[in-house]
């Protein structure tokens, strides 16, 4: 479970860019 923490990172800045996109 230690690419859990990775993950986490990655799922973040696919949501920032999402938002970032449609706010865009």
């Amino acid at each position: 479970m230690n690419r859990k923490r990775a993950f986490t990172l990655i799922e973040l800045l696919v949501v920032i860019a999402i938002i970032a996109i449609l706010a865009a």
